[in-house]
């Protein structure tokens, strides 16, 4: 009987609670800053049911409440979510979704569905 090492397991703050997939959509984040609104576009990179990564055209600061808006393929084609700035590496950034409708759930949800079939 041979004994397979088993994987580290990572610290538990690090682990997340949903699988990512890989999504490249153009997204707008919009941030509320200094008594004015600024909006930045960029590029997606992966998507979960509870997050999203993207390289954006300026700087946002972990802990920033933004606005994300990005295409998705399949209705209603656009999703809109309030979002907290979980980490940024330069202008690369991951989002956790805050608010969620159990519609934009369901969408989410089926969305991980499809990507993960995609290769």
């Amino acid at each position: 009987m041979s004994v397979r090492a088993q994987p580290a397991v990572k610290d538990k703050r690090h682990m997340r609670r949903f699988p990512r997939y890989r999504l490249d959509s153009r997204i707008q984040v919009s941030v509320f800053r200094d008594g004015r609104t600024t909006s930045y576009w960029g590029r997606t990179n992966e998507i979960g049911q509870d997050g999203i990564g993207a390289t954006l055209s300026g700087e946002l600061q972990a802990g920033e409440v933004v606005s994300l808006e990005f295409p998705i393929p399949l209705a209603p084609n656009v999703i809109k979510l309030r979002a907290v700035v979980r980490y940024c590496d330069g202008l690369r950034c991951g989002f956790e979704f805050l608010v969620v409708t159990d519609e934009q759930r369901a969408t989410l949800r089926q969305l991980c569905v499809i990507l993960s079939t995609a290769s």
